[in-house]
């Protein structure tokens, strides 16, 4: 198996199968394939723990269902292309290096991934009423994660803070710690109140915040979008 991401704004993930490899994704993250591949969409793959773990998967925003690319005999090649601009990060996932990614994050895995909830707070008003919700990519093998805008890392030492708007958060290793937490002095015009709701990330451990937020793209085309009638 080869993987490459073509392209900058816009990226896509193209996976070279050989005979007998096989990925694990979204039944509508394919963007096009070629050659002697095989599509089988089940309700068990990319989630353990039985019927909790389907659900926990549909919680984190991977859908009840996945779909099975796998090559045949021959050699074949999917591919998957970004959903917003920004950037396709592939990781790879152990045992001891699990990682937790934003709810739309997860892109395609090795048939060892599993996707659960790894958290879940309600601030409906901050994310058009689906609250904030994170995905735990879990299991032994690679993963491809869709971050957007642009990607900026931080390397966090024990016991150091980063203080994050949470869609800002894209990815981090579950070795970090994570809180939703209001800073006061604030106003917060959706809320009425005295107060800003912010991620705190406590290293030590990885990061990768984004730039672009579905929430920031939408509030910024919203003004030249038609109205509703009737």
């Amino acid at each position: 198996m080869q993987s490459k991401i073509i392209g900058t704004t816009l990226p896509v993930l193209e996976i070279a199968l050989d005979a007998g490899d096989a990925v694990v994704g979204v039944p509508d993250q394919l963007s096009w394939m070629s050659g002697d591949v095989t599509l089988t969409t089940s309700m068990g793959g990319a989630g353990g723990g039985g019927m909790w773990g389907l659900v926990s998967r549909a919680v984190s925003g991977g859908g009840l269902f996945t779909t099975r690319f796998e090559a045949g005999r021959g050699p074949g090649l999917v591919a998957f292309a970004a959903h917003l601009p920004g950037e396709i990060v592939e990781v790879e996932i152990g045992p001891d290096r699990p990682m937790l990614a934003h709810r739309h994050g997860f892109v395609c895995g090795t048939p060892g991934i599993e996707i659960t909830t790894a958290a879940q707070t309600a601030l409906g008003g901050l994310f058009g009423g689906e609250g904030f919700v994170l995905q735990r990519v879990a299991g032994s093998g690679k993963a491809w994660i869709e971050l957007g805008g642009e990607i900026v890392g931080y390397t966090l030492e024990a016991g150091r803070q980063l203080l994050v708007h949470p869609g800002h958060v894209g990815m981090f290793e579950a070795s970090v710690g994570f809180e939703i937490t209001t800073i006061k002095g604030v106003r917060n015009a959706l809320f009425g109140g005295d107060g800003l709701f912010l991620a705190r990330l406590v290293g030590p451990g990885k990061v990768w915040l984004q730039t672009l937020t579905t929430a920031g793209l939408a509030h910024a085309v919203a003004p030249y979008l038609p109205g509703k009638q009737g």
